[in-house]
């Protein structure tokens, strides 16, 4: 039991209990000191129901009661089997104790993140870290602002807290997404002009946040192509070359036909490849430096040609105007004039846009459906004109009808031979030709199983690509944690001392077993020995009994020994039956002992004095209460 109660009050330690370190044994431990070690326990096991508990115990008997009846109640929750209440914690004994601590150290979790199963990485380093910072930051007592130390300012102050404010970066690249490698060009720029990182950001203290926001970003963008790569671009039969560059035209026709469908103007004058598109945004930013303030262009190019344009009349209109006579209240008023004015000016450009934006929609519209008529009725006048220069050769036609006709009938009979030698003709390549493309449609087929085979193989690699490299990636991360918590484990502790020891705790045991089974195949063949002898003793007085009784009706002094050999029998089966006696006896004796020790090793006695003087206390306390409510 040594070992165990070791194990045990180690275990008790790593959960955070106080245990002085004199006490080695379960035997040792005080009512104060098992209260705190189940409370800790609870504390680990359910924070929910261990918070609540108070691993002090008060001096009134009856809150003692509560907190033991509180103790029993959690630890029934948890599913002990034992017999458990408030006597189990303040008249306590070893082998409750130990068995209740048992169970509650082996409800504890498991050490390496708390549990094999749930996952492990720099996630949960940093978790430890940051729990162990913050436990090394709350043991620090708190001190008033006036009172603080250089150091405890940097700990408790508020001059380290920073916004987190996230700016766009410029990072160098060797290659893009869609246009391959980057060109020469911007890679001189990237050596010669590119500021640091550091010198793109106007606060320094928005350096972290801008680079955890970029590489968040790039992290993103690289699982979400490398998903809708095994998704849809593996099905493409395409390179990921060919499948970006897809992507890129495709984008490029939808904000195309985006900018058409919101101008129509500019959609019907401009069509066809990307240079379309940039003509198209020239459309929308000619015009401005000679169209005055209702050229072409949106409502937020008018909004910022008007600001542009009273920046740079007020400082003229300033500047104009004698500085000895202007005073400060003076500019105030002519500003806040002149930007009344042209508030209401911008409001009515505005206006006036709005007014002409509905109207170019309107009239894009009835342009739309005009485009449309023109286009119907340009099919009808090509119809018609067919059918006109049809009826003209008619016409023609008609003074000769007979030889006309004539004629007529000759060249259709030689049409029809014709088209009867065509046919001819045409079954001779035919069937050929019928037979090749059956034979490259199986051809065909057969590929498209077997790129689709191929395909789900590819796909089923990746699956356990993936799967291998986040394997490998955890047990890296586990190796990792581990290795900190090697290093946090106190150094003066021996891994070989623990080892041998429970190499000879094994080695003891296996020792007791071999004896135990040796006592027990030495009981049985002295049991099977006793079990020989008493039989043949039975039959050997059969018969001699036998023997004996046949003479000893004819001779008396054969009747006096068969006396003796029944008195003799009769001796030795009450000397066996006194020696069984004998042995249940000292097994009894045995079992008494050990039941006085079991007994002993509770303090019955002690915990009935103990029970007494809490009697004593409890009544003293209830004569008070009594009196208070009296006085009261």
């Amino acid at each position: 039991m040594e070992e165990v109660d070791k194990i045990l009050i180690h275990s008790l330690r790593l959960s955070g209990t106080n245990i002085p370190e004199e006490v080695q044994s379960i035997r040792e431990f005080t009512t104060e000191l098992i209260v705190e070690s189940v409370v800790r326990c609870l504390r680990v096991i359910t924070p929910s129901v261990g918070v609540g508990l108070s691993h002090i115990l008060p001096p009134g008997m009856s809150a003692r009661f509560r907190i033991g009846m509180s103790l029993a109640q959690a630890c029934q929750d948890l599913r002990y089997q034992g017999e458990v209440g408030y006597q189990t914690f303040l008249y306590s004994n070893e082998p409750e104790i130990r068995r209740l601590l048992l169970f509650l150290v082996d409800k504890l979790p498991r050490d390496a993140s708390e549990d094999a199963d749930q996952p492990v990485g720099k996630s949960t380093v940093l978790h430890k870290a940051i729990a162990a910072a913050i436990k090394e930051q709350l043991a620090i007592p708190w001190v008033p602002p006036a009172c603080r130390t250089p150091h405890l300012q940097l700990l408790q102050g508020s001059c380290l807290l920073k916004r987190f404010q996230a700016q766009s970066l410029i990072l160098p690249r060797e290659s893009g997404p869609f246009i391959g490698k980057v060109p020469q060009e911007r890679k001189e720029f990237f050596v010669k002009f590119l500021p640091p990182v550091s010198a793109q950001l106007p606060h320094l203290t928005s350096l972290v946040p801008s680079l955890l926001e970029f590489n968040m970003g790039e992290l993103s963008t690289a699982q979400d192509w490398e998903n809708e790569w095994k998704s849809q671009g593996l099905g493409s039969r395409m390179t990921p070359e060919e499948y970006r560059q897809w992507k890129h035209q495709r984008l490029q026709h939808r904000l195309l036909d985006q900018l058409r469908q919101t101008s129509p103007h500019a959609g019907s004058t401009h069509q066809g490849t990307a240079c379309d598109l940039i003509q198209l945004l020239g459309t929308f930013g000619a015009g401005l430096e000679h169209a005055g303030a209702l050229a072409k262009g949106s409502r937020f190019i008018h909004t910022q040609h008007l600001a542009y344009k009273q920046e740079a009349e007020s400082p003229t209109q300033v500047e104009a105007m004698p500085i000895s006579q202007t005073t400060e209240q003076m500019l105030r008023e002519r500003q806040a004039t002149e930007l009344e004015t042209l508030e209401g000016e911008l409001g009515h450009l505005m206006k006036q846009t709005e007014e002409l934006e509905g109207q170019m929609a309107t009239l894009g519209l009835t342009l739309t459906q005009v485009e449309g008529e023109v286009r119907q009725r340009q099919l009808r006048v090509t119809e018609q004109e067919q059918a006109l220069r049809v009826k003209g050769c008619t016409v023609e036609l008609l003074p000769d009808a007979e030889n006309n006709m004539a004629k007529l009938q000759v060249v259709v009979e030689s049409s029809a031979q014709r088209a009867i030698q065509l046919a001819v003709q045409w079954e001779k390549h035919r069937v050929p030709l019928i037979q090749e493309f059956r034979q490259l449609k199986a051809l065909h087929d057969s590929k498209e199983l077997e790129s689709s085979r191929r395909l789900s193989e590819i796909r089923d690699l990746h699956e356990r690509i993936r799967s291998a490299a986040d394997e490998a990636k955890h047990k890296d991360d586990l190796y990792k944690q581990l290795l900190v918590e090697l290093e946090s484990l106190p150094k003066d502790v021996s891994r070989s001392a623990y080892t041998q020891r429970i190499l000879e705790i094994v080695s003891n045991i296996r020792k007791q077993k071999e004896e135990i089974t040796k006592i027990l195949s030495d009981t049985k063949v002295l049991q099977k020995e006793i079990n020989g002898l008493t039989g043949k003793l039975d039959r050997t007085f059969a018969v001699t009994d036998e023997l004996v009784f046949k003479d000893a009706k004819r001779d008396e002094s054969v009747r006096k020994a068969y006396k003796y050999l029944a008195a003799l029998h009769e001796n030795c089966s009450q000397l066996i039956q006194t020696i069984e006696d004998t042995g249940t006896i000292l097994r009894e004796i045995r079992d008494l002992e050990e039941q006085i020790e079991s007994e002993t090793s509770k303090k019955t006695l002690s915990n009935l004095e103990r029970i007494l003087n809490d009697y004593r206390a409890m009544k003293q306390e209830n004569a008070a209460l009594l009196s208070r409510t009296r006085e009261t």
